[in-house]
């Protein structure tokens, strides 16, 4: 069964040719050979402004370029959010353009302490590069920044399931391991997850 897949490219260079945009190409190229219905946001050549109070957060309208992100959003079934850990974290412009989307009235809806989600439906897969090896982000550093993704940002919104990918010593002159994401990245797309 066809399914639509919306790949947010999270790094932060709008040049381009970095192993993220790879990575993301090969992912398109086995959703697309698969029969998926595939479409592309880069958020490093998105122009809009960060957010800076909890009023404009809840009562300031997103600016145009946010609203067309929402509703690729809300055609996709599937995102595919890719991105560099940059300090521990994602880069500053993909969780600028994160709270500028996902905002009350589009993701989240009602007070309180629990929400109401309202991207249920949609499921996800995370996939993050690093210079350091993987296995050291995940069991030293607990890979805190991503299961911030996870849970505080697509899990409050009802995104599930959420897939994980870690890539790390992406900077290893070493081709084999390259090759080896690539093809995983063209398999995981043909099965949309």
């Amino acid at each position: 069964m066809a399914s639509r897949i919306l790949i947010i490219q999270g790094h932060p260079d709008p040049q381009g040719g970095r192993f993220c945009h790879a990575l993301a190409e090969a992912y398109a190229e086995g959703a697309e050979a698969a029969g998926h219905e595939v479409r592309k946001l880069a958020v490093s050549t998105m122009s809009f402004p960060w957010l800076r109070s909890k009023r404009e957060f809840e009562e300031q309208s997103p600016p145009e370029v946010i609203i067309a992100a929402q509703k690729e959003i809300q055609w996709a079934e599937c995102l595919f959010i890719i991105y560099p850990l940059w300090m521990g974290g994602m880069p500053a412009v993909l969780k600028a353009f994160l709270e500028q989307t996902l905002r009350p009235g589009f993701a989240v809806s009602g007070g309180g302490k629990w929400p109401r989600r309202l991207l249920k439906g949609r499921r996800a897969r995370i996939v993050v590069t690093m210079g350091m090896p993987a296995f050291i982000y995940r069991w030293f550093y607990r890979a805190h920044s991503l299961k911030s993704l996870k849970r505080n940002i697509l899990g409050i919104c009802g995104v599930s399931p959420i897939q994980t990918s870690l890539i790390g010593a992406v900077e290893d002159s070493d081709a084999k391991p390259r090759k080896q994401w690539l093809d995983r990245m063209r398999m995981y797309g043909g099965k949309a997850m």
